[in-house]
């Protein structure tokens, strides 16, 4: 998953904490920089990144990323039988991607006890409540060790841009890129609208916002998400393509 993504975390972040773990290519500025986002919709076209345009904390309300929270999921891999846990851990570190100081989640995939992936996000929101995906480093274990994927690294760097993971007041029918590095991440979303109530082995919630995620590169692949206002993602399943499903097992704090 692009970001298996992308699932979430409680509240407000408090602004600096944590230290930096590298840096990334500065972009031009500009004062519109973050609030025109690029449609998934027509030609493509790179937003203009300005790190002023960004705050320090990630509370989206679909989306809310407080270091120290841990969201554990459960289901099974794109087999639709392999079963496989992810952990998406909101990390007290931060990442500098093309000037913009980014909030670092750590998300790693497991089956049967033994580690699979692990992938280090970068997310971060600008001033209008947008939260953007800034890329990632994904680790796929071999021989024992996790070695760092060919597909990854930050935005700003070998063609790769930034684009959204979640939009700061989602509407129906919205499209947008969440990233866009041809040949090896292309992936949009679009806001289907309201998910209804869902049961999870977290607990029964209701009152949803339902979005899909596709690739040109897997045109036959559509994953949908399933997200809470206070909590973020808490069910993705697989719409086509393959039989991949996780669903919410519990949020911790530390």
């Amino acid at each position: 998953m692009l970001a298996v993504a992308a699932v979430v975390a409680l509240a407000a972040v408090c602004g600096g904490c944590g230290s930096s773990r590298g840096s990334g290519s500065t972009s031009a500025a500009s004062s519109t920089a973050a609030a025109n986002p690029a449609s998934a919709e027509g030609p493509w076209s790179p937003p203009v990144i300005d790190p002023a345009n960004f705050v320090s904390r990630v509370d989206n309300p679909y989306l809310p990323l407080v270091p120290g929270t841990t969201l554990r999921y459960r289901g099974v891999m794109k087999d639709g039988t392999t079963p496989q846990v992810d952990s998406f851990v909101v990390t007290h570190q931060r990442e500098l991607v093309m000037g913009v100081s980014c909030t670092v989640v750590r998300d790693t995939v497991t089956s049967r006890g033994r580690p699979v992936e692990r992938t280090y996000d970068w997310f971060a929101q600008d001033r209008q409540g947008n939260v953007w995906y800034m890329g990632e480093e994904t680790q796929e274990l071999k021989h024992g060790r996790f070695g760092k994927m060919i597909d990854s690294g930050p935005a700003g760097r070998n063609g790769a841009q930034p684009g959204l993971m979640m939009k700061a007041h989602p509407m129906k029918g919205d499209s947008y890129w969440q990233f866009h590095w041809p040949g090896h991440a292309m992936d949009t979303a679009t806001v289907l609208g309201s998910g209804g109530r869902v049961k999870l082995p977290y607990r029964s919630l209701k009152d949803t916002l339902l979005t899909q995620e596709q690739s040109p590169l897997e045109p036959g692949v559509r994953d949908q998400k399933w997200s809470v206002q206070g909590i973020g993602y808490v069910q993705e399943r697989a719409a086509s393509g393959t039989h991949e499903q996780i669903k919410l097992v519990s949020v911790t704090h530390r």
